[in-house]
């Protein structure tokens, strides 16, 4: 059957009739298991995105634990090396994922097996956040997760009657979440090229509703959270395979300490497990010393943070309200006390940004000796309230350059020649040899040592056309 033919106008509507029991007996009529190639893209940026080791895509391998249950899955990461067929005879299901900068990586491997006659699902953030184009690329487009469309999805797809919009009229509860199988990323023949750090999730959703962000629309506003033992026996499950205590894991969790008192007792409960851990985490609560000291007494090596800017026009600007300028410091300094490295994100390009911006930054970095900066220009993604407020004034809708390392736009108060210029100075100052001592001297000699010096490397050979 074409694909085309497999499309019907509409989304998907919660089907109370379909249950894993049903769908289980749905799969056991079928002659053959149908089989399913899910494809992780590489970027097409110039920049280094996809290069060294990676980490282990979690929402990938989600998906093939659960399509597991009913379908014969094969897992291609392209990141690590892996090929994607030509020819996808062999499969029934070309299922890809997709961020902006790969979006046009993604398109044509949809295309190309939609020309083949395959059933293709893209998902992921880009086709949820611009499903009517990524619509002319598939079958069908699975609108945030997919957990909370999957009794519908499998049900069409073992019957053969697709919908071009499969999007949940209410998201599931973590609780219904199943164990990641790590084993459709480890088995793979190019799996030496993840990175040693085991992706984890608690928490899913961010009630902020900052105005560049993506993860209300993908993940919803609500705040959804795991039991706190499913995440310690997800814990415990990896320190029986690997067979030691000191594993280190990394939280893919937007915004992990919204709910101080379900995180603080998540860092409780971890710190018996002798685990070592990371996570993308909020200001809100890191100005109290109590949050960070339990923080690095649960294991935690390194808080990665979105301080974006130093000009208080552009905080408010952008709703990052967390963001109180007067506890940078602060935050900084409780966290450090405590044995825990900070990687700092900082932006560049909004309206209210001048050449102050990127001494305040710099000024900032060295006297709180931030291990490991990290910096960007501003980028409104599709979707976003930033994108259709921007939209007029964007240079271009280069989807491989959505990368957040290329210029996007003029703002008002700087050129963008100037823009480019200050970026990359203060990229090589902040990567000078002897900047990186004054920061990191009497630090633990770590990754983050090794960290430092490949970006003193990679900076000296910076251009602003890099950016262009």
């Amino acid at each position: 059957m074409l694909a085309d033919e497999l499309r019907t106008n509409g989304t998907a509507n919660p089907r109370n009739d379909v249950t894993a029991e049903s769908l289980q007996r749905l799969a056991a009529e079928q002659k053959t298991r149908k089989k399913w190639l899910l494809i992780q893209p590489k970027s097409q940026t110039s920049m280094m995105v996809d290069s060294g080791s990676v980490s282990m895509p979690l929402n990938l391998i989600m998906v093939a634990t659960l399509a597991s249950t009913l379908f014969d899955v094969t897992f291609i990461d392209e990141r690590t090396g892996d090929e994607v067929p030509e020819n996808f005879s062999g499969y029934d299901v070309v299922a890809i994922t997709s961020r902006t900068l790969n979006a046009s990586k993604a398109y044509k491997i949809g295309d190309r097996a939609l020309a083949q006659n395959k059933i293709v699902l893209l998902g992921g953030v880009h086709p949820t956040m611009l499903h009517d184009e990524a619509t002319q690329h598939c079958t069908s487009v699975v609108y945030g997760e997919i957990e909370s469309v999957w009794n519908e999805l499998a049900h069409d797809i073992l019957r053969g009657t697709m919908k071009s919009l499969y999007r949940a009229q209410e998201l599931r509860s973590m609780t219904a979440m199943q164990r990641p199988d790590f084993s459709f990323a480890l088995n793979s023949k190019n799996a030496k090229r993840y990175s040693a750090l085991i992706p984890i999730l608690a928490t899913k959703g961010c009630p902020v509703g900052c105005n560049f962000c993506t993860t209300p629309t993908v993940y919803g506003k609500s705040y959804r959270y795991r039991e706190i033992d499913l995440v310690l026996d997800e814990m415990r499950y990896h320190q029986q395979r690997l067979g030691k205590k000191k594993v280190n894991f990394s939280f893919m969790d937007d915004n992990i300490s919204f709910r101080p008192a379900y995180f603080t007792e998540l860092l409780e409960e971890m710190a018996k497990l002798g685990v070592h851990w990371n996570a993308n985490i909020s200001m809100n609560f890191l100005h109290k010393p109590e949050v960070a000291e339990v923080a690095g007494r649960s294991g935690c090596d390194l808080m990665s943070i979105g301080f974006e800017s130093l000009n208080p026009d552009i905080l408010k600007t952008i709703n990052k309200g967390a963001n109180r300028l007067q506890n940078y410091s602060t935050v900084v300094g409780n966290l450090h006390n405590n044995g825990i490295a900070i990687q700092g994100y900082f932006m560049f390009g909004f309206d209210d940004d001048t050449d102050k911006s990127f001494q305040a930054t710099y000024d900032f970095i060295m006297q709180n000796r931030i291990e490991f900066p990290v910096f960007s220009l501003v980028t409104p993604f599709p979707g976003t309230p930033y994108y259709e407020e921007m939209k007029p004034r964007l240079r271009h809708f280069d989807w491989d350059k959505y990368d957040t390392y290329h210029y996007m736009f003029e703002p008002r108060k700087i050129s963008g020649e100037r823009l480019l210029e200050n970026f990359v100075k203060l990229q090589r100052e902040v990567y000078k040899g002897r900047a990186i001592m004054q920061r990191m001297q009497g630090k633990p000699l770590n990754w983050v040592w090794f960290v430092n010096f490949m970006m003193n490397r990679f900076t000296r050979k910076l251009k602003p056309e890099f950016y262009l």
